[in-house]
């Protein structure tokens, strides 16, 4: 599997250790937000863990909904595996506090212990989006906080932060190749 370094999604494929650590410079930054639980998360919590992230809000009516039932998807084939973690950050933190994303978590009828919606500032989370997943290609890279981010990518994260796949988050079937993509780095590890 490949490793992206930029926000061009270039693809590196390299194969030994010391070519991966002198290539791949790029890992998702330090962070620390609530979730829908009230719970303080940061990176500490999926150090070592592979992990699916994805920038959505509560009040959309066009991508978020669908992204969140195919995001499902994911969660139904890993809900059990601690290792495997779903970041789904808010866009709208001014909106999409604690309370707002419980109520939009039991809606969607999500009980997953493995799967964070995330709040914090909107600079904070556009920050992680933009400079750490590349959420929005080169386009988000040199945007600033006041630029409304909305995007229907979701960014596979392997166990080191660095990132491994980008996928279109309203196709069912780019979902069963994230699938498939994650086993492949549970093997690898």
């Amino acid at each position: 599997m490949p490793f992206y370094n930029t926000p061009d999604f270039t693809p590196h494929f390299l194969s030994s250790d010391q070519e991966i650590e002198s290539k791949i410079t790029h890992s998702i930054a330090d962070f620390e937000m609530k979730n829908q639980h009230n719970q303080i998360i940061t990176q500490k919590d999926i150090e070592g863990k592979i992990h699916v992230a994805n920038f959505i809000f509560t009040s959309c009516g066009s991508i978020c909904p669908v992204m969140t039932e195919n995001m499902k998807i994911v969660d139904d084939e890993f809900s059990d595996d601690n290792d495997i973690q779903l970041m789904s950050y808010t866009v709208t933190p001014w909106i999409d506090n604690v309370e707002v994303l419980q109520e939009y978590v039991t809606a969607k009828e999500i009980t997953s212990e493995n799967w964070h919606f995330l709040t914090g500032t909107k600079g904070e989370i556009y920050q992680l989006a933009r400079q750490s997943y590349f959420a929005e290609e080169d386009l988000g890279f040199t945007k600033d906080s006041t630029e409304f981010l909305h995007t229907e990518h979701f960014i596979l994260v392997d166990q080191n932060k660095k990132i491994r796949g980008i996928y279109n988050g309203t196709l069912k079937l780019e979902m069963r190749q994230l699938v498939k993509d994650i086993q492949i780095l549970k093997e690898e590890a």
